[in-house]
């Protein structure tokens, strides 16, 4: 796996947070972010026995949420660039040895997997961090089967002025003041700025239909501050382009 610089520099963060990401995380989301978590896992439609995939996986959130709804007769691979994080993950799935969790260090843009192999599949703020969010859109539809859904969580800029403003004021005055506590100010400094770059909900629509998916879907939660982009890979390819089209092996 070869990463440039800037996606070196995020899996070195990934790895260095791991140990406190899940108590600042419930700090930082006053207790909410599994609410959302769980409405995402709802929107990816995991049925029993699918195999499903969690995309920048972490310690295992979502997975581990989605490896519940798909109980004993499927499983759920995990993947994440951050050794620590998956460190994490793995001893959090011992709590639950009879589902099934495969644990994989990868990159999200170019995943060891076949294409048509997963039944369903969650992202949680990932797609703003990885380094070229078409190609991962791309990587993602590759590996869900036809009628296959996929939901993905991250923040969102709202189009509201005062809302923007206040969640501004948020980042700067709950999130990273609760980063320092744990030393990690400039860790979580870098929030605010990948808010700013990353696409808008209309905008990650447009992203996800070049990628190929027929249906794409991006709900605003928490007054427009956070967003889940929901996708369907339809039986029949959206643009003629994709049709035949494999991944190269070897």
């Amino acid at each position: 796996m070869t990463l440039n610089v800037r996606a070196a520099e995020i899996k070195v963060l990934f790895h260095r947070i791991a140990p406190v990401y899940d108590a600042l995380n419930n700090r930082i989301s006053l207790g909410q972010h599994g609410i959302w978590k769980l409405m995402t896992v709802k929107w990816a439609e995991p049925k029993p026995e699918d195999l499903g995939l969690d995309l920048c996986c972490g310690s295992g959130d979502l997975a581990l949420l989605l490896g519940r709804k798909i109980g004993t007769g499927g499983g759920v691979i995990g993947v994440d660039f951050a050794a620590g994080q998956l460190a994490i993950a793995r001893t959090r799935a011992n709590k639950y040895p009879w589902l099934d969790f495969n644990w994989i260090e990868g990159d999200v843009l170019d995943l060891p997997f076949p294409d048509n192999h997963f039944d369903c599949a969650t992202m949680g703020y990932g797609l703003r961090n990885v380094t070229d969010i078409p190609r991962c859109l791309r990587e993602l539809y590759r590996v869900l089967k036809p009628g296959a859904k996929a939901a993905i969580l991250d923040f969102h800029r709202p189009s509201n002025p005062a809302l923007r403003r206040f969640q501004q004021w948020y980042l700067d005055k709950v999130v990273v003041p609760a980063a320092r506590s744990f030393n990690l100010t400039s860790e979580y400094a870098y929030i605010a700025p990948s808010v700013e770059r990353f696409p808008t909900g209309s905008e990650q629509v447009k992203l996800a239909q070049s990628a190929g998916f027929g249906a794409a879907t991006h709900y605003p939660i928490v007054n427009g501050m956070m967003g889940v982009l929901v996708v369907t890979k339809l039986s029949r390819p959206r643009h003629p382009r994709w049709r035949g089209q494999r991944r190269k092996e070897g």
